[in-house]
């Protein structure tokens, strides 16, 4: 008996975060207009929309450089180029590719090593809104001390605040959140620096998400 107690607790508790983390997803957007940073950082997905946004926020002198970081190996610059509106000028001087991150872990190494090579102290960072709390966290694991500005984009399918009632997005939150507390438990894990601090608040380049 006490056994079931305990797990319905779990249960419980478990329920509660889902929902807590729900409505922090749905906190992120609209996205303000965010302080300028020393750069912009986009992690690639299932549209285009995350690396739009942030070729926006450069061009808005929003941060020096931009990283696209987890585009596809097969992906050429000038393919990518294509998907993005906005100047050709800044694109070319001012957009870093990375390659090598396969997942959000790779991603948040991949923007850290950016990071300390550029001697970055501040960055906004651009994914979707239901991928921000798992990015901000694997990101302030790979890079402590380094100040980070979220700037989600909205996904229309989760503007809803009963999101719980669709299989499809049902499915797309409650498996997001779970990827976050292995995400919260492998910081925690592995933990010892200190935190990198938050500033108040997808398509051929797919690879991590």
């Amino acid at each position: 008996m006490k056994f079931l107690t305990f797990i319905a607790i779990l249960v419980l508790i478990w329920t509660i975060g889902l929902f807590a983390f729900a409505d922090r997803v749905r906190g992120f957007t609209p996205a303000p207009e965010p302080a300028r940073a020393d750069a912009i950082v986009a992690l690639t997905g299932p549209s285009a929309e995350r690396v739009n946004a942030a070729i926006r926020l450069l061009e808005q002198d929003k941060g020096q450089r931009v990283l696209i970081s987890g585009v596809n190996r097969e992906v050429r610059r000038q393919e990518l180029r294509a998907l993005t509106p906005g100047s050709n000028r800044l694109f070319n001087c001012c957009v870093d590719l990375g390659f090598e991150a396969e997942d959000t872990t790779g991603n948040a190494q991949e923007i850290a090593d950016w990071a300390e090579a550029k001697g970055y102290d501040s960055l906004i960072v651009v994914t979707s809104d239901y991928h921000m709390p798992r990015a901000l966290t694997e990101i302030r694991a790979a890079a402590p001390g380094v100040e980070l500005t979220p700037y989600a984009v909205e996904t229309p399918s989760l503007d809803n605040s009963r999101w719980w009632k669709a299989a499809v997005t049902a499915r797309r939150m409650t498996l997001e959140y779970m990827k976050y507390l292995a995400a919260l438990a492998r910081a925690t894990v592995g933990g010892g620096r200190p935190a990198a601090t938050e500033a108040p608040a997808d398509a051929a380049t797919e690879k991590a998400a």
